[in-house]
């Protein structure tokens, strides 16, 4: 079968894309140690991709010059016949309130750098879940799709149980790009179940391991990890660590070359035909370093041949001897192992301003008083969280964002993320943390719902495991599913 182009889907309606997705993050990995690249020859390199049917092309804020380069090169291929490029960017904003100002400006920067008047896809990436102004920066980004700056609104490393928060709270999400691969299968779960039923496609990335998946490494000794310069193997070899090591990737490598043999195609064509088989995958994003190397020929191949039954066989029995890569998507950036290129990343996490703020209580030495800023608190006369000593007792909490909207209306296991991330939250500006919590009381209104409410509880305290209680309240004040209350104490 010769195969001329890639795959295409609909990754949304008017979205056409190639199920291979050009990705640009070497982009800021070959100008490491402050190469200048030449924009409009490495433009043209990409426009070469382009003509090949590589016409969909990721990248972001922090990918160099990426946003440049992919610009240059839509602007050069207008008018010449060659499809126009689906342009996919990401948003990476610090931390801190999402007013409409600061949104608008990091939209503005994409469309400045891209030199277009609107972005294919805009992604979202946040960094640290207690902060719940990722629903306001999604808010506020429908409100300039509205406007017709941005065709559609996407995530990255969201994990799942965020990823239902915002298609609760009505955002028009179409896609989450995650890190899916036969060493990284966090995807193929929970994720990908959620994904199908709200029509959210997943767009993946690291799907060769930072090109470990391949040949090349095929019955190699393993790299010193000091040695390796590469950024995007130096975070790929800590999955293969994760994974189980060096010799159970060896033995991987091995049954996914006697599958490529018998196909006559790639090890890679084979770790990518893998992961695009799976039902909500739209496409596969393989990183390309422009004019230094390119595998568009073979990266074909892909769509030349099926995976059958006595395949997944071999590559299920290869996988029963690794370990699952613990925790949900994203979490890889947000807590430990921390399988990035920079490695542990919890001294940047420390370094994030606390979402709450406590202040001492007039007279009452030794006592601290945490406040949301909701209305109610003044009113009701109660804080959010108050620390006594070592003591720290949050108030029920409920699923109440900004002035008064309940988040995931109808869904007590949203609720239940929301509202743990705010006591999170809580107890952090008093100066604890989660794994100081000693028990939480759950109130449910419909017992009927106890079993997803409580495994959401199980993800944030599994490990920590506070006495707990569990209530039917039927009567529960508000149009709330659930409420919560905690109580930590500190070393």
């Amino acid at each position: 079968m010769t195969i001329t182009a890639p795959e295409r889907t609909m990754l949304a309606p008017g979205l056409e894309i190639s199920r291979l997705v050009t990705g640009l993050w070497q982009v800021a990995d070959m100008e490491k140690q402050g190469a200048l690249l030449d924009l409009d020859q490495v433009a043209r390199h990409l426009a070469d991709y382009a003509r090949a049917g590589f016409d969909t092309f990721d990248m972001a804020d922090h990918y160099g010059s990426a946003e440049l380069i992919a610009g240059r090169c839509v602007r050069a291929i207008a008018g010449t016949g060659t499809h126009r490029p689906s342009v996919l960017t990401k948003w990476v904003p610090e931390p801190g309130p999402m007013t409409p100002e600061i949104v608008r400006a990091g939209v503005d920067a994409r469309l400045e750098r891209l030199g277009s008047p609107n972005i294919d896809l805009l992604q979202l990436h946040w960094w640290q879940y207690e902060d719940p102004g990722y629903i306001d920066a999604m808010t506020e980004l429908d409100r300039l799709r509205r406007q017709g700056l941005i065709a559609h609104l996407g995530l990255t490393n969201f994990n799942t149980d965020h990823l239902r928060v915002l298609t609760g709270c009505g955002a028009p999400v179409v896609s989450n790009q995650v890190c899916f691969s036969l060493l990284d299968r966090r995807a193929a779960g929970d994720m990908s179940e959620l994904c199908r039923s709200h029509g959210v496609r997943i767009l993946a990335f690291g799907t060769l391991a930072g090109g470990f998946l391949s040949e090349r490494w095929l019955g190699k000794p393993e790299p010193v990890d000091a040695r390796i310069a590469d950024w995007s193997k130096m975070k790929y070899k800590r999955f293969i660590n994760a994974a189980g090591g060096w010799d159970v990737f060896q033995g991987l490598l091995d049954s996914l070359s006697r599958i490529a043999r018998r196909h006559q195609v790639s090890i890679a064509n084979v770790a990518t035909r893998w992961v695009l088989d799976h039902a909500a995958v739209a496409g596969v994003i393989i990183g390309a370093r422009l004019g230094e190397s390119e595998h568009r020929a073979e990266n074909l191949a892909v769509f030349a041949f099926r995976l059958d039954c006595d395949d997944r066989r071999l590559i299920d029995s290869a996988l029963a001897h690794t370990k699952p890569i613990p925790g949900d998507c994203g979490d890889e950036y947000r807590k430990p192992p921390y399988l990035t290129a920079s490695g542990d990343l919890s001294h940047h996490l420390d370094s994030l301003p606390k979402v709450f703020a406590a202040s001492p209580v007039d007279e009452r030495p030794g006592r601290l008083r945490v406040d949301t800023g909701s209305v109610w608190e003044p009113i009701a006369g109660y804080a959010r969280a108050m620390r006594v000593g070592k003591r720290i007792l949050v108030s029920g909490t409920t699923a109440t964002h900004g002035s008064g909207t309940v988040v995931c209306r109808g869904d007590p296991a949203g609720q239940t993320v929301y509202i743990l991330d705010k006591i999170a939250a809580s107890i952090a500006a008093a100066g604890g943390d989660l794994r100081d919590v000693v028990r939480t009381r759950i109130y449910l209104r419909d017992r009927s719902q106890w079993e997803p409410v409580a495994r959401v509880h199980g993800r944030y305290f599994g490990e920590i495991r506070p006495a707990n209680t569990l209530i039917e309240v039927s009567g529960l004040i508000g149009d709330y599913d659930v409420e919560i209350e905690a109580e930590a104490e500190l070393d």
